[in-house]
């Protein structure tokens, strides 16, 4: 087991080096760029199976291969270095986002925000509210239970297996590649009834639809009918629809099966929509963010927007989740702010809560929220990414107030970049995070140690990742770029 595993770890490595380079390789014709990684693959899991290279062997070979690949691309050895010093920021404290500076950064006094980051308009029910930090060990407030299962919980380790953080997130290669699209794939998603069914949506203005299983992966049909850009999308609870939004201000409801449009919805301030939901409870109702700062509710039977259904932010909406409940809705916009919503889930009205400046003028780009269902963890969290160079894992008080529990450094400044919980991490000691990064990589962090937070890191991609998605059991991992090229990675069982 042991020699399997460390023969996997080196074909990692190896097809990291092949990575790094790849962008550099062929720059006008991508698409050989992603069969050259392909086959790649395809060598390194057959070699896998009767290699038996001693590890000093195998690091030689490393090292070679990447002189041969810094002689022949020139400029790459500089980019090496600077991939190096961004994955060593992985392991340590961001000096320039540290703990102390992104709190003052929130707000200047308890409860009020200075008049230069003021919004224009007044909270709706609530005042501002001031981000609050809880360092207490362990990951939550004092007096409070403990943030994820402690290691007495042995009927949970039971559940997910008697293994370690980085066991549970080690991988065994590509499953499959993707590359129908022509440009960059902004947001991937399983159904959430289908763990072998997996969405994406892309800029060229298509959205589509893979079966992973059974037999080959394959493209089971292509959502046409948008005519710039989409920029969002969501699965229906049963998998039987899709909803998604597009740059040329309309909403499209689609049947995944036949492939076809089934309503076409248009914003009435004619705002480009940015995001959608369905809402989780009632899925008659869905959700939408547009450029125009506003939070549109519209059902999806009639294609008419709620009585009450409009709640406004302060800048366009990058971003939004529910809770487990479906009540509370978390909406991120362009200015680094995060709003609270109270969601009627019969009528579908909104009301505005608590306004929170994470990082005044830079984009919240993905807001993931996740209920702790077990017995030893039941505090409801949030995960963040912004444009800052940070992903920021938040813990909900009992009041809806917004508690900063750990940051992680990342390359992320331009981008839409998008993470991820991990679905079956209440179960096992620790609690893992996945994020894309514009360094080309697939970030691994676990929330709860304190020192060498990355415990893994997945390197397959010549662009930036923008976004990251698991399965329902964790057994698939899909990440996608800038470039159109979607990745479905194997966990090791």
């Amino acid at each position: 087991m042991s020699d399997s595993r460390s023969s996997a770890n080196a074909a990692q490595r190896i097809l990291a080096v092949d990575a790094k380079y790849n962008a550099y390789r062929s720059p006008s014709n991508p698409h050989l760029r992603t069969l050259y990684i392909r086959r790649r693959t395809q060598l390194l899991r057959e070699r896998a199976k009767d290699e038996k290279l001693d590890p000093s062997t195998r690091k030689e070979y490393l090292k070679i291969r990447q002189q041969i690949f810094t002689k022949k691309y020139g400029l790459a050895e500089q980019r090496s270095r600077t991939s190096s010093r961004l994955s060593l920021s992985m392991h340590t404290a961001s000096t320039h986002h540290s703990w102390d500076s992104l709190h003052a950064s929130i707000s200047d006094s308890p409860g009020r925000l200075s008049p230069s980051r003021q919004h224009r308009r007044q909270p709706s029910t609530a005042s501002l509210s001031k981000l609050t930090i809880d360092s207490t060990p362990g990951g939550t407030a004092a007096g409070s239970q403990q943030l994820v299962p402690t290691k007495a919980a042995t009927a949970s380790r039971a559940m997910a297996g008697d293994t370690t953080l980085g066991e549970n997130y080690a991988f065994a290669g590509m499953h499959y590649i993707f590359d129908q699209h022509s440009e960059a794939v902004s947001v991937i998603k399983f159904s959430s009834s289908d763990k072998n069914k997996l969405a994406c949506c892309s800029k060229d203005g298509t959205l589509s639809i893979h079966s992973l299983s059974p037999g080959p992966p394959t493209l089971s049909c292509t959502l046409r009918g948008h005519k710039r850009a989409v920029t969002d999308f969501d699965w229906s609870v049963s998998g039987d629809f899709i909803v998604s939004t597009s740059l040329d201000k309309t909403a499209r409801l689609w049947d995944t099966k036949s492939g076809k449009c089934l309503r076409t919805m248009e914003d009435r301030n004619e705002g480009e929509l940015l995001c959608c939901l369905f809402q989780p409870a009632n899925n008659n109702l869905l959700v939408v963010g547009n450029s125009q700062a506003q939070v549109i509710t519209w059902n999806v039977s009639t294609g008419k927007m709620i009585k009450g259904g409009l709640g406004k932010v302060a800048g366009a909406v990058k971003a939004f989740v529910f809770d487990s409940a479906g009540t509370t809705l978390w909406c991120g916009d362009d200015k680094g702010s995060i709003f609270s919503f109270s969601f009627n889930v019969t009528s579908g009205r909104l009301v505005r809560l608590k306004r929170y400046v994470v990082c005044p003028g830079k984009p919240i780009t993905c807001i993931s929220s996740r209920s702790w269902m077990s017995r030893e963890a039941r505090d409801p969290s949030l995960l963040v990414n912004v444009q800052c160079d940070a992903l920021i894992f938040f813990r909900v008080a009992g009041n809806g107030t917004l508690q900063l529990k750990r940051q992680f450094s990342i390359s992320h400044s331009t981008k839409d970049i998008r993470s991820a919980f991990c679905p079956l991490m209440s179960f096992r000691e620790g609690a893992c995070v996945v994020t894309g990064s514009e360094d080309m990589s697939v970030y691994f962090f676990d929330v709860v140690r304190e020192a060498r937070t990355c415990i893994n890191k997945l390197q397959g991609h010549s662009a930036a990742v923008l976004c990251v998605c698991w399965n329902y059991d964790e057994s698939l991992l899909a990440s996608c770029d800038e470039e159109g090229t979607v990745i479905v990675w194997n966990r090791e069982q």
